[in-house]
């Protein structure tokens, strides 16, 4: 059980911050911006589940969400470079995770009307949010897959991102009257 009794603790003021191992890193570090981009993926989240008014959409959402602090932990917590075992306390995201987020995915696909061109991100304020969260979904995807050429992290962490960019665009596509009123992009309209 996390327990946080004091929010400022002025150890960060140097522009460090402790990983879950308790060593101190610079905050501007690939590990740290990853786990930051899985932060702000899940805050946009919060701000679509706003404007989402299906409870089965709201539910699939609220997993994620919980999910995503699991997969910033995972990446707040380095592995062992000696190929030694992991702490017993480390948070790894798992298989099963992403195959409920695949469940999920298709059982939305399935309503959807078949796509015959780009989309423009928009719509209705869900899927534009959603369409949001996608792509610092994807950013977040990149940022773990440079800091796993560095360093060892779990990869199903970054199969689990790319898994739910997949899954945000598709829910994104849902709300959009399921893809009927999408905003498609027409090449060189504007020349």
């Amino acid at each position: 059980m996390v327990k946080l009794n004091k929010i400022y603790t002025r150890t960060g003021d140097d522009g460090t911050t402790g990983l879950s191992d308790g060593r101190r890193v610079s905050k501007n570090s690939l590990r740290v911006r990853a786990y930051g981009d899985v932060d702000e993926t899940n805050s946009v989240i919060g701000m679509a589940r706003l404007h989402v008014d299906n409870a089965m959409l709201d539910g699939m959402l609220s997993r994620i969400q919980n999910d995503l602090f699991d997969v910033g932990a995972d990446l707040a917590t380095p592995q062992p470079n000696d190929g030694a075992k992991d702490e017993e306390w480390a948070l790894r995201i798992i298989q099963t995770q992403i195959d409920r987020v695949e469940r999920d995915l298709d059982t939305l696909n399935a309503d959807l009307q078949p796509l015959n061109s780009f989309v423009l991100p928009g719509g209705s304020p869900a899927s534009a949010h959603l369409h949001l969260a996608r792509t610092i979904a994807r950013r977040a995807e990149r940022r773990a897959v440079a800091l796993m050429t560095d360093e060892p992290i779990n990869p199903l962490a970054v199969t689990y991102l790319n898994r739910v960019s997949d899954f945000l665009f598709v829910a994104a596509r849902w709300k959009n009257d399921m893809g009927r009123a999408d905003v498609k992009w027409v090449p060189g309209e504007n020349r």
